[in-house]
């Protein structure tokens, strides 16, 4: 007899109701309207038409019956290498515990895989999230409970063979975590990187645990790299959202928060599982800034971060805002649920850039033609200009949650509730903008292989690295691979075909490499030579944690000046246009410039000045160590000249080295 787990209550309606008990709060008269909607039975109203733009298409690919699945909730859809869009249902399938399923751009549907196929649900149970395409062309996802009961990650072919690599909570009390909800991020790496709504060794009030960040191979070796929520819990917990990988290589996410606790956050992860607190929501009162954040952040081609709270704002329902990768937030719009121009409310699924520079979303509330609305499609400028590109009537969807750009230019997208039988739809909207090419992977070293989608790329000419020839492999009409070649500049890669180009929506960012200092040592003002591949786009240089000046030399090769203050045994640091990197540890020696007086008998005080004397532990005056000396600051010493001295130079010794006078102490 299959196993019937409890579903414990962070299902699609729970969570919710749990969203009508915040807007409830707000004593908001939209969120009582809401609160009559949001229901697991949620109500079709039949609206005849949409208000949707002439120049826009939307269509209804398929409305879900629940035995090809039901409730695709929390996701994007994933675009594989043949074109298709694949993605994941929470419930429903062949068993009720969710499937996994790709469609056509036409709208056929095939499920690929339903979960709990075995007593106990070893392979996993409703999975939230969506799928990561991985480097080898399968696709990777979490299930929120099965395995062992507490959540699984599982790899699927695009043929469907399911193969479970992790399952959660091996140990009491799930210190490596349960319940993943998050889609998996494919990070520059190669491994997959995700998180845990809760388990760890946090505490968070009672909640079982903060959650965890996990790293995972594609192998399926799972490494735990933070616990959120310990100690005081300044880093809060329960991240239920996907994690985005800036140009600098580190993560960055959003915690949404949890009405009468905390309103949520933005935070970024180094790939090490260090955690910094970048932006605290609703920190005036009645939250202009927004509360609950939710989906994944966007990276703009300004560098910094998009993204959406479904709540706060002018109107209590939601914003967009901006965010710098330093922390400084700028709210750019606030929603206004059925404000003519300004429709949308409780956006909940953040944005996506378009390879029109806008940014594209969902709310999954609001609008006009659905009694107490139904969501609606929204773009947005980098500024803040809303445009709603589509209104849902529930027959056609409702509570829509995320769309992607497919390489055509169309866009695609799911309801987790609505279509003909209540279970939610896939959709796509055309806005007639162009087709382009998309990168699996958006950051690589010279001689790495970047894999990319497209389509039209039967009779492929050429491919460049903004504007460096690249050699590639043709694999077929949708999909091919380039390697990164020498030479090659952080930029857009172009597919040129006999008839047309595609251009990628986004940067491929060529990380530099080092592999030699030269020399190993020397004073402030003193040249190093650097040596590495990938430095043609150097942007700074650091020397012993200061800022140095330097001159690029080649792609190969860059000089720069050790700077006034730094400090002996850092690495040297690289930031490119593509990314930074640290080598070895450079020694600051000390260097002695002139000393005061120059000539005087033993006892006498003497002045010794110049740079990097922080640190010194010893000064002799012609090899006899002074016994009496003092750092007054990193450019000069006061010493006792000692018994025994003789006419000679003075040398200063630091953990960097040992800097001799140029000039003797004539001892008298």
């Amino acid at each position: 007899m299959k196993n019937t787990q409890v579903r414990p209550q962070f299902d699609f309606c729970t969570r919710k109701t749990f969203r009508v008990i915040e807007l409830l709060s707000t004593k908001s008269s939209y969120g009582r309207l809401l609160a009559l909607q949001i229901t697991c039975g949620i109500l079709l109203l039949l609206v005849a038409t949409s208000m949707a733009s002439a120049a826009n298409t939307f269509k209804t690919l398929i409305s879900f019956n629940g035995t090809d699945g039901r409730a695709p909730n929390n996701e994007f859809l994933t675009q594989g290498r043949d074109g298709d869009l694949y993605g994941t249902t929470e419930y429903g399938g062949a068993h009720n515990f969710g499937s996994v399923f790709k469609i056509s751009s036409g709208g056929a549907l095939t499920t690929l895989w339903s979960f709990c196929a075995t007593a106990n649900c070893p392979d996993g149970a409703y999975p939230i999230g969506g799928l990561a395409l991985g480097t080898n062309g399968n696709f990777y996802g979490t299930t929120y409970q099965g395995g062992n009961g507490y959540g699984t990650i599982f790899e699927i072919t695009p043929a469907g063979a399911l193969t479970t690599l992790y399952k959660f909570c091996h140990a009491l009390n799930c210190p490596d975590g349960l319940n993943p909800t998050g889609a998996l991020l494919l990070a520059s790496d190669g491994n997959f990187y995700g998180t845990t709504i809760l388990g760890g060794v946090g505490g968070c009030g009672g909640c079982h645990g903060g959650g965890v960040a996990f790293k995972l191979t594609p192998a399926g070796l799972y490494t735990k790299i933070h616990d959120f929520c310990t100690g005081t819990c300044t880093d809060y917990g329960n991240p239920s959202n996907p994690l985005v990988q800036g140009n600098d290589g580190a993560f960055y996410s959003v915690i949404s928060g949890r009405s009468g606790f905390y309103d949520g956050n933005v935070f970024k992860m180094t790939p090490n599982g260090t955690v910094t607190i970048l932006y605290k929501f609703c920190t005036v009162a009645s939250c202009p800034d927004g509360v609950f954040p939710g989906g994944p952040l966007a990276q703009g081609t300004d560098g910094n971060f998009y993204g959406t709270t479904a709540n706060g704002g002018k109107s209590n329902n939601g914003t967009f805002f901006k965010i710098t990768p330093a922390g400084k937030l700028t709210t750019l719009h606030s929603f206004g649920y059925e404000t003519a121009g300004n429709l949308g409310a409780d956006t909940t699924s953040g944005v996506t850039l378009a390879n029109d520079g806008n940014f594209y979303g969902t709310a999954s509330q609001g609008g006009t033609d659905c009694v107490f609305g139904c969501g609606t499609i929204f773009k947005m400028t980098s500024a803040g200009a809303l445009t709603t590109l589509h209104e849902f009537v529930g027959a056609d969807g409702s509570a829509p949650w995320g769309i992607i750009q497919e390489t055509g230019g169309s866009f695609y997208g799911v309801n987790p509730t609505g279509g003909g039988s209540n279970y939610g739809t896939v959709y796509s909207l055309g806005t007639g903008l162009g087709a382009f090419a998309k990168l699996v992977t958006t950051h690589g070293k010279v001689g790495s292989t970047v894999e990319i989608l497209g389509q039209g790329f039967t009779g492929t000419i050429g491919v460049s690295f903004d504007g460096v020839n690249a050699t590639f492999d043709n694999v077929s009409d949708t999909y091919m691979t380039a390697t990164v070649p020498t030479g090659a500049l952080t930029g857009t890669i172009t597919v040129t075909t006999l008839t047309t180009s595609y251009k990628s929506s986004q940067i491929y960012h060529v990380l530099p490499q080092f592999t030699a200092i030269s020399p190993a040592g020397g004073t402030v003002g003193s040249t190093v030579t650097l040596t590495g591949v990938s430095l043609t786009q150097t942007t700074t240089v650091t020397i012993g944690g200061k800022a140095a000046s330097f001159k690029v030399v080649s792609d190969t090769e860059v000089t720069a000046t050790v700077p006034a203050g730094a400090k002996t045994g850092q690495p040297i640091g690289i930031t490119t246009a593509g990314g930074a990197v640290n080598f070895g540890t450079f020694a600051v020696e000390p260097n002695i410039t002139n000393f005061t007086p120059t000539s005087g008998p033993v006892g006498t005080e003497v002045t010794v000045n110049g740079t990097t004397f922080t640190g010194a532990t010893q000064i002799t005056f012609n090899s006899v160590a002074a016994t009496s000396f003092a750092v007054i600051n990193d450019s000069q010493m006061k010493a006792i000249v000692p018994a025994g001295a003789a006419t000679g130079k003075i040398e200063v010794t630091t953990p960097g080295g040992t800097g001799t006078s140029s000039s003797n102490f004539i001892v008298q």
